[in-house]
């Protein structure tokens, strides 16, 4: 007998055509119901999307539904960080952490300062909300950042941006908003002082 050729095997199946468990369809769900409440989506749309959710078979059905939301642990999912001077004042950097695309500061009677020189950003905007109230609010940026600072009121405090306008590809745009309260509101690059700090500690 003639022996016959070895059935081929199956091709996978391409990572959309894949099934979809019930832990793949409880985080779509966690991500729309979390988009509600952010309120990129309204509520008739989540019904209408959790309903899908549940019932979709494969993971590309699954990936239609969170297309236009932002991913989980993105940059764009992370919550709004807040930031209170109160009595004491409060800070974020010098230092490496997470910059979200929203942020409110305000100084409150301690005042506030925001320092990005450390940080690595991929955004492409950050929001910055920025209350000067009695102490003020401080935000450095990196000489390759730029800031667009036109929809803020200055207040009696005023405005100081002594940020330059020569931002390099790649980096975000700084957009402030708010009012500089009594204090005021400073955005700025490192000063004599912080740059030493940099060169001398540079990681």
């Amino acid at each position: 007998m003639t022996a016959q050729p070895p059935e081929p095997s199956p091709s996978p199946a391409p990572s959309g055509a894949l099934r979809a468990s019930h832990d793949d369809r409880e985080v779509v769900v966690e991500q729309l119901r979390d988009a509600a409440a952010e309120g990129r989506i309204d509520f008739d749309e989540l019904d209408a999307r959790l309903e899908l959710a549940l019932t979709s078979k494969t993971q590309s059905e699954l990936a239609v539904l969170t297309a236009d939301l932002p991913k989980l642990n993105s940059p764009e999912s992370r919550p709004t960080l807040v930031l209170k001077g109160g009595m004491h004042g409060a800070s974020r950097g010098p230092g490496r952490w997470e910059v979200p695309q929203h942020m409110v500061a305000r100084g409150g009677m301690g005042g506030v300062k925001i320092d990005f020189t450390r940080v690595q950003c991929h955004l492409t905007e950050v929001a910055v909300e920025a209350y000067g109230e009695m102490a003020g609010v401080t935000i450095v940026l990196p000489d390759a950042w730029a800031a667009e600072t036109s929809g803020i009121d200055p207040g009696v405090g005023g405005l100081t941006d002594k940020t330059t306008p020569d931002r390099l590809p790649g980096t975000p745009l700084i957009r402030l908003t708010g009012s500089g309260g009594m204090a005021g509101v400073v955005i700025r690059h490192p000063n004599l002082w912080e740059r030493r700090k940099l060169r001398s500690n540079p990681t």
